[in-house]
């Protein structure tokens, strides 16, 4: 009898970890991440270059999540996405930013899409109106972008 008794607290014993797996084998599964906004290709196809003014782009895309460093310079809509796994640092899996730009009429001039690939930045699609020599405006929003860590976004 006393076998029995033993046999039936050495199960309920294995039952009980099954509870303690569980949790620890879920806090090494990712998490993601997602902070900001950029407009799909879908959304930027409603935006018509040299007609559309900034208000009507914020009422086809939305506000953007920052403005032009320069006063009359283009708007900027940055998403990225983060993977969490346990005590690891927060990994960037993906970056957006959708860059609009605006001519001396406030008219829409280019709408740009860049990503981040390999840590370094592409472009993904671009509508140019004017070929012409461009301002470093991208370059500074970058080099700010680039000033974020896991940290400073909660991490």
């Amino acid at each position: 009898m006393m076998d029995r008794a033993n046999q039936t607290g050495k199960s309920l014993g294995r039952w009980a970890l099954v509870p303690v797996m569980a949790v620890f084998v879920s806090a090494c599964s990712p998490m993601m991440e997602y902070h900001g906004y950029a407009p799909t290709d879908t959304d930027l196809a409603e935006v018509t270059i040299g007609q559309d003014t900034r208000e009507t782009v914020a009422q086809k895309v939305g506000q953007p999540g920052m403005g032009g460093v320069m006063e009359g310079s283009g708007w900027f809509y940055v998403q990225s996405d983060w993977r969490r796994r346990g005590w690891r640092a927060p990994e960037e899996t993906d970056r957006q930013v959708v860059a609009i730009s605006f001519d001396s009429r406030d008219r829409v001039s280019n709408i740009e899409r860049f990503g981040l690939e390999d840590g370094e930045v592409i472009s993904l699609s671009r509508r140019v109106t004017d070929s012409g020599p461009r301002p470093g405006v991208l370059s500074q929003v970058f080099r700010v972008l680039g000033q974020f860590s896991a940290a400073s976004l909660g991490g």
